[in-house]
């Protein structure tokens, strides 16, 4: 289990390109079960900034989403302005759930199902995916991406 309060809670409303390329090297060095087993799938959440908040593993991608959220939820004001990242693709479902815990940024390594960017847009979710070290597709919202 891994968390972390984040140093402040004013994150503003946007966050940086910078700060969106950093992510999946952030996310990777958290894992520690899947430097074990090779074999999980994560999700993490961090400030606008950056700062690691939380990370959650398992084998299924809906299982580590539910766990984070979970874990999180006895300070969920902290999700309503923050990104997620998933290690893998973003499927509807997934939006669904950062959705319904409020979180407005959602990015990927892996593609968006069409149905996930609809929802998304929907819901007024940012949505970016195929997330690298130096390029990204914003497929939602791109106002919130500097």
């Amino acid at each position: 289990m891994h968390t972390v309060a984040p140093a402040s809670t004013n994150h503003g409303d946007v966050v940086k390109r910078e700060v969106l390329f950093g992510l999946p090297d952030k996310l990777r060095a958290q894992q520690a079960a899947f430097d074990q087993t090779g074999g999980l799938h994560a999700a993490a959440l961090f400030t606008f900034a950056g700062e690691f908040i939380a990370l959650r593993e398992d084998v299924g991608r809906h299982n580590a989403l539910d766990k984070l959220i979970g874990s999180l939820l006895p300070t969920a004001n902290i999700m309503q302005q923050a990104v997620l990242q998933l290690s893998g693709r973003a499927s509807f479902e997934l939006i669904q759930k950062a959705s319904m815990a409020g979180i407005p940024v959602v990015v990927a390594v892996g593609a968006p199902s069409s149905l996930a960017i609809q929802l998304a847009a929907e819901r007024n979710i940012t949505l970016v995916g195929f997330l690298k070290s130096e390029k990204f597709n914003c497929y939602t919202m791109p106002e919130r991406v500097l």
